[in-house]
C-alpha cells in the first residue's frame, strides 16, 4: 500500500501543472466601462466585484466622489461647520464667570486679616467631635 502512495511532492507538481477547474460559485468580473467614461449616473456596481483590483476600485469610486453633489457637508452635523469665527469674551464679562475665575484668574491664597490687622483664626473644633472637621447636625 506504501507504494501505491504518490510522493508528496510529485502528486503536489501534477496538481499544480493541471489546468484549475472554475468552480461553479465563481463568476468572472463583468465587462467594466473605461473609468474615463464613466460618469455619476453610471452603474459602478461591477468595480466593487472581489475579483477588481484595488486601485480600479479606487480609481472608479474617486471619479465617483469628485462629483459636487457628494461634496456637499451635512448641515445637521455638529462638527462639519466651522465655528472658529466670531468674537471673543471681552475681558471683563470673562472675569465674571465662576469657571474663568478659578481656572483663568486665580485668586492668591492670602490669609485673611481682621480690621486690627492680625490673622483670622480657624474656629476651635467640639470637644464631643469624633472626626476633625466633622460636623453632626
Amino acid at each position: 500500500m506504501e507504494q501505491d502512495k504518490e510522493a508528496f511532492l510529485a502528486r503536489w507538481s501534477r496538481l499544480k501543472q493541471q489546468k484549475p477547474v472554475e468552480e461553479k460559485g465563481e463568476s468572472a468580473p463583468p465587462a467594466l466601462p473605461p473609468v474615463e467614461e464613466l460618469t455619476p449616473e453610471s452603474d459602478f456596481s461591477g468595480f466593487m466585484h472581489p475579483k477588481v483590483r484595488d486601485v480600479l476600485r479606487r480609481v472608479a469610486l474617486k471619479k465617483l466622489f469628485s462629483d459636487p453633489r457628494f461634496n456637499v457637508p451635512d448641515p445637521f452635523e455638529a462638527y462639519s461647520g466651522d465655528w472658529t469665527g466670531g468674537e471673543p469674551i471681552p475681558p471683563d464679562l470673562l472675569a465674571k464667570l465662576n469657571q474663568a475665575r478659578t481656572v483663568l484668574f486665580p485668586e492668591k491664597d492670602e490669609p485673611k486679616k481682621d480690621q486690627e490687622g492680625e490673622q483670622e483664626k480657624p474656629a476651635p473644633q467640639e470637644a464631643g467631635s469624633d472626626e476633625p472637621g466633622r460636623q453632626d447636625a
